[in-house]
C-alpha cells in the first residue's frame, strides 16, 4: 500500500469518528414533546389504537410527541384551543386533544 493510499485512509477514518461523534452529539440535543405535532407527522407515541411515528389522528394530539431542540418544548408557539386557553407543549403527555373514541 502506497504512503498516499495509508494516509487516504488514515482520514477517512478520522473523518469517520468525528462523523459519528457529532450524530451522537445532536441526538443529545433532542427531547420529546407532547402536543405540538400535526395529525400524521408524530414521532411516536400516538395513544392506543396507533403504532407509532405518524399515527397520531388529529392536530396537537396531547399524547403523541416529537423530537424538539432540548429547552424548546414549552416556547413553541401553538394557535389558543377553541374555548381561547393557550396551548403548550409538554415535556410530559397530556390529557387534550385526543381523537374521539
Amino acid at each position: 500500500m502506497s504512503k498516499t493510499m495509508k494516509t487516504v485512509a488514515l482520514v477517512g477514518a478520522v473523518a469517520a469518528s468525528f462523523a459519528t461523534h457529532a450524530t451522537t452529539a445532536t441526538a443529545m440535543e433532542k427531547e420529546k414533546c407532547f402536543g405540538v405535532s400535526l395529525a400524521g407527522k408524530n414521532d411516536c407515541a400516538a395513544g392506543p389504537g396507533t403504532t407509532c411515528a405518524g399515527t397520531s389522528k388529529v392536530d396537537y394530539q396531547g399524547n403523541a410527541w416529537t423530537l424538539v431542540d432540548a429547552g424548546t418544548c414549552a416556547s413553541i408557539e401553538l394557535p389558543a384551543m377553541a374555548d381561547g386557553t393557550a396551548r403548550m407543549g409538554s415535556l410530559e403527555e397530556l390529557d387534550r386533544d385526543l381523537p374521539a373514541s
